[in-house]
């Protein structure tokens, strides 16, 4: 995919410079005997809606052959490209700290750069930068500059826990869409080789991401699952969220005071006021204050006891007061009297 990519780059780098005063886009395997720099690495940047080009022996050569009326590629037994410069092009060459202006004749950067009496050894890279108004050349052995790509980026997918659907089923809130981005990296070579290829920022990202709502929402929780997290709306009702990631909506918060009972102690039976058994998560309820049937999740406001699941299944009690089941009377006994939090369920 890389070499279809670095024709494709070539192609625009020709179209846009064969009719200019820029650098034509010809390349040459030059011999090693004519030209003494032909093993510098090449890069083309500053071609508009290009990246950097390299010229290296990752190309596609039969694929560089079917471009020969724009690139020139003979097989000589020595590879390595070469840049050709168009006749009156300003240069300007920077090497070894120092700075030479040339204007280019029919030649290449090998020549010109023989002409200059500027040698690049076989580990140098030369820069070819098209962005001003003429070309510059940069030849140097560690070397850093910037290179802007357009980039495909798939979409990924964000989920989103809430508690308007029910735990297990999800929705798409927004349907993903694949798109391009405008990358730009910087690039280092040392001793005439690739060191690193940072990510600097992005831009112009026309991907769009899906969005996938998924439901965390439970009608109760296990005994050992605890709050984790309470938000509250302005109309008292709100949401409890587990440790578990599940969720449960209630009504309304009440303050209330907590006691306890058992079966055969102080007058109970094992029937509730409802018919039921009675058992853990049974709750006795002042009938005006909370119905009957009213599911519940109770915690003792100093944190010491969670009852967790119940339900207003009993009665026997006056005012704001829940009495809690357990299953022995030495548990009422350590239970006492506690202020407590009831959330109000929904059926």
């Amino acid at each position: 995919m890389k070499k279809h990519f670095l024709l494709k780059q070539l192609h625009a780098f020709w179209k846009r410079y064969s009719v200019s005063a820029f650098i034509a886009a010809a390349v040459a395997c030059v011999c090693l005997l004519t030209v003494g720099n032909a093993d510098a690495l090449y890069i083309l940047t500053g071609a508009d809606d290009s990246s950097a080009i390299v010229l290296d022996d990752t190309a596609d050569k039969e694929a560089v052959r079917d471009l020969s009326s724009q690139l020139v590629y003979v097989d000589s037994g020595n590879d390595g490209y070469e840049v050709t410069l168009k006749a009156g092009q300003t240069v300007t060459i920077h090497s070894g700290g120092a700075q030479v202006t040339a204007l280019a004749g029919s030649e290449t950067v090998s020549e010109l750069l023989n002409r200059v009496n500027i040698h690049p050894e076989a580990t140098d890279v030369i820069l070819v930068d098209l962005s001003g108004t003429g070309a510059t050349l940069v030849v140097a052995s560690d070397l850093t500059f910037y290179d802007e790509a357009v980039e495909s980026v798939p979409f990924k997918t964000i989920r989103k826990a809430t508690s308007e659907l029910p735990q297990g089923t999800q929705k798409v809130l927004q349907a993903g869409k694949n798109g391009t981005r405008a990358a730009t990296y910087k690039v280092t070579y040392a001793d005439g080789k690739l060191v690193s290829r940072e990510f600097v920022k992005q831009s112009d990202c026309t991907t769009v991401d899906e969005i996938v709502a998924v439901g965390t929402s439970v009608s109760s929780v296990t005994s050992g699952d605890r709050i984790s997290n309470i938000s509250k709306n302005a109309d008292g009702g709100g949401v409890l969220t587990f440790r578990s990631g599940a969720t449960m909506k209630f009504s309304s918060a009440k303050s209330m005071t907590a006691t306890a009972y058992t079966s055969g102690s102080g007058g109970a039976d094992g029937r509730t006021a409802t018919g039921t058994a009675v058992h853990v998560g049974t709750v006795a309820v002042d009938r005006n204050v909370i119905p009957l049937g009213t599911r519940m999740y109770i915690v003792t406001n100093d944190g010491q006891y969670v009852y967790g699941m119940a339900a207003a299944e009993d009665t026997g009690v006056r005012g704001k007061v829940v009495d809690l089941y357990y299953d022995s009377y030495s548990q009422c006994i350590r239970f006492g009297r506690r202020a407590c939090t009831v959330y109000i369920l929904g059926k």
